[in-house]
């Protein structure tokens, strides 16, 4: 009989296998739900950043008019931005995008508050922002 066994064999036993696929099979699926999670907050973040460079853009726009009266208009970015040649930009620059704009009134005679809100489609919801700041109207209410 040959018994026949060497004593510095190495591997893996059946064992230390198992645990390490069972552990790959717990794993696995939670890397990648924080993959998806991550891919989800990217695109958030990409909307917010849209959203926070068109309210700044009707903020400009509206200090730049001088003009301040009282009330409420509303509207949608399909038209370039003023002083923007139409040619360099394209037709619908921020698909799905709304915007408020309100101008009222303070304790200050003269102040003007303006905020403007920014809203966007998300899925089956609508996401809104709104970004305000106080203006001098001087004489020209």
């Amino acid at each position: 009989m040959c018994d026949h066994q060497p004593q510095d064999e190495r591997g893996f036993t059946l064992l230390e296998v198992l645990l390490a696929v069972a552990i790959l099979a717990i794993a696995l699926p939670v890397l990648l739900g924080l993959r998806n999670f991550d891919l989800e907050l990217q695109s958030r973040s990409m909307e917010l950043t849209t959203a926070t460079l068109l309210a700044q853009e009707k903020l400009l726009e509206t200090e730049l008019s001088g003009s301040f009266p009282i009330g409420e208009s509303t509207g949608e970015f399909q038209s370039p931005a003023p002083g923007v040649l139409s040619s360099i930009t394209e037709p619908n620059r921020a698909p799905g995008y709304r915007w408020k704009r309100s101008i009222m009134p303070t304790p200050l005679e003269l102040i003007r508050e303006v905020k403007i809100q920014i809203s966007w489609p998300r899925g089956q919801q609508e996401e809104t922002m709104e970004v305000s700041t106080y203006v001098f109207a001087g004489l020209a209410f």
